[in-house]
């Protein structure tokens, strides 16, 4: 191949890798969109752009190990981009949500975001946050997931208050939490599980957060299998 031509593939390399962190980015816009919906009260919308960003999330690793981006551009850190998405996605818009939703009274919602965001940003500085085996370690800071569930049951003030107690001290636990798309073992059932429950929670969020008691009850049997599927790890 000449000189020029191996140039022109090379840049042309570098920006389709390039357009990977991009992608990644915009995840911070879905974030953006989703606290203007937030501060709007529209909790449906704001639960369907945090579920965007998720989607981003979960596609732009794989891309970007297919296109070689560590490799082609050296100077731009996708993990360190990755994590403040997903602080901003995972983290903060839940938090606004908690504190104003008016779930619990501000004596008790302004403590619990505070929380979320104070642990949250400890758990993403962790670099054991992983197992060898791809587990994590503690609750994963997946408020948006536990806002979600706070919002779809609505509980009393203090259940709610002690359940995001419980999630942040758990952060700090080294018991495992599943991976549904790094752990091999069962992959096929816990991927054919996240996809159930994004159709369920698709279809709560299109009936505004009260969908009924079957289509409540299945999101929370899956959630409880999550938090539990970790207990059942074994060593191969």
């Amino acid at each position: 191949m000449p000189d020029g031509e191996r140039g022109a593939d090379s840049r042309l390399a570098r920006l389709a890798a390039f357009s990977v962190h991009v992608f990644t980015a915009c995840g911070a816009a879905l974030a953006l969109l989703a606290l203007l919906a937030a501060v709007n009260a529209d909790w449906p919308l704001m639960f369907a752009l945090l579920g965007a960003a998720l989607l981003v999330d979960g596609i732009d690793g794989t891309i970007a190990r297919r296109l070689h981006v560590v490799e082609r551009l050296p100077r731009w850190s996708g993990e360190t981009l990755d994590l403040v998405v997903d602080f901003t996605t995972y983290v903060f818009v839940p938090a606004y949500a908690v504190a104003g939703s008016g779930l619990m009274p501000p004596l008790l919602s302004v403590p619990a975001a505070i929380a979320i965001v104070v642990t949250g940003a400890l758990y993403f500085a962790d670099r054991r946050m992983k197992t060898a085996d791809n587990y994590f370690r503690g609750f994963p800071a997946v408020w948006n997931v536990a806002a979600f569930y706070l919002f779809l049951l609505r509980p009393a003030p203090w259940i709610g208050m002690t359940a995001v107690l419980l999630l942040a001290v758990l952060t700090f636990v080294p018991f495992p939490f599943l991976h549904p798309f790094r752990v091999r073992r069962l992959m096929v059932l816990n991927a054919a599980l996240v996809a159930l429950w994004a159709l369920l929670a698709t279809i709560a969020l299109y009936r505004d957060m009260a969908p009924g008691p079957w289509i409540t009850g299945g999101l929370c049997a899956i959630a409880l299998y999550f938090l539990g599927a970790g207990l059942l790890r074994r060593s191969d």
